[in-house]
């Protein structure tokens, strides 16, 4: 948060995944300045690894940061909005969420978790004048896949030991050359999130056009697609 250098911007620590300190920096915000408008639901991790060895701590913990933490920060501001009779809410998802991929698995299923509590909420916080947008980025530069990618390895008996080099591959795949500059990304969510007429849905950044697309196929034929894409190819190369 170093860069976010202004008179008007006010830092503070927050475990997302902890109730008490979620309430604690939202009653501080509340107190100090009398109402919350907007909260953006951004904090997120990887978790990579084959879902077949993945640990159920493993599990917890992407689920708690990906998906969790959304609820744990909204459900701490929906009172107030509520009173307010106004509020808005942004989740950002990911294209991840929409179509599974191998070696990801755990983090498509977290953001897939992620976008249907989204919807469920923008259809049972209307009736009360609270808008909620889900944003589900492509390829937007960033540091996530970088510090993981350094410093994950498979476990040593793992049965995709010769896939490792493919994993990192993925990992990687965020900070490709063609992905969304992060601060042309975070002016066209803020323009569409402050705009009169809010979309419930939005999607940019590498790949997302393609993601999109791929929707409207047949689920068996996407599936394969990503198969021959990200397993397939190594099957073939060691053949």
């Amino acid at each position: 948060m170093e860069g976010f250098k202004h008179e008007k911007i006010h830092t503070m620590v927050m475990d997302m995944t902890k109730d008490d300190d979620v309430q604690t920096v939202v009653q501080k915000v509340l107190a100090d300045e009398g109402k919350i408008d907007i909260v953006v639901n951004n904090a997120g991790t990887f978790a990579f690894g084959p879902i077949g060895e993945v640990m159920m701590e493993q599990v917890r913990n992407a689920f708690e940061l990906n998906t969790f933490a959304a609820v744990h920060v909204s459900n701490a501001v929906i009172p107030s909005m509520v009173k307010r009779q106004e509020g808005l809410i942004v989740n950002i998802g990911s294209i991840a969420g929409l179509i599974t991929s191998p070696w990801n698995t755990l983090y498509c299923a977290a953001k897939a978790a992620l976008h249907s509590i989204t919807e469920g909420l923008s259809m049972e916080l209307k009736p009360f004048g609270i808008d909620v947008m889900l944003v589900a980025p492509g390829g937007v530069k960033s540091n996530i896949s970088k510090n993981q990618a350094s410093t994950f390895k498979l476990f040593p008996n793992s049965m995709y030991k010769e896939y490792e080099e493919q994993v990192i591959e993925q990992m990687n795949m965020a900070a490709h050359k063609n992905s969304m500059p992060t601060d042309e990304f975070a002016r066209q969510v803020v323009e569409k999130a402050l705009c009169g007429a809010l979309p419930p849905y939005m999607s940019l950044g590498w790949s997302a056009r393609k993601v999109a697309w791929l929707q409207w196929l047949p689920r068996q034929y996407v599936l394969g697609l990503v198969y021959k894409t990200m397993v397939w190819k190594k099957e073939k190369d060691t053949t």
